[in-house]
């Protein structure tokens, strides 16, 4: 279970997550298993290419869950403290 995202800054969803990326804002990425590829993939490609960690999650709700949200989530993220 990503319990950081309950700990942490933190921004989820997909369009979030990757403007963080590009912003060098992101300390680890989770990505939800049964989420669509066309959702995961660019952010997969863009952790990969940047060296950012990725947490594979059992599903959307289970992220969603964690992220303190009603509804599943496909992507969230841990954003980068001033002591990262």
């Amino acid at each position: 279970m990503p319990h950081r995202l309950a700990n942490m800054p933190a921004v989820v969803g997909a369009k979030q997550t990757l403007k963080a990326i590009h912003a060098s804002q992101v300390e680890v990425v989770f990505l939800a298993r049964d989420a669509d590829e066309h959702v995961t993939g660019p952010i997969r490609r863009e952790c990969e290419t940047r060296g950012i960690n990725i947490v594979e999650v059992e599903s959307m709700a289970e992220l969603g869950k964690a992220c303190s949200i009603e509804v599943g989530a496909a992507v969230a993220s841990v954003m980068k403290t001033a002591s990262s």
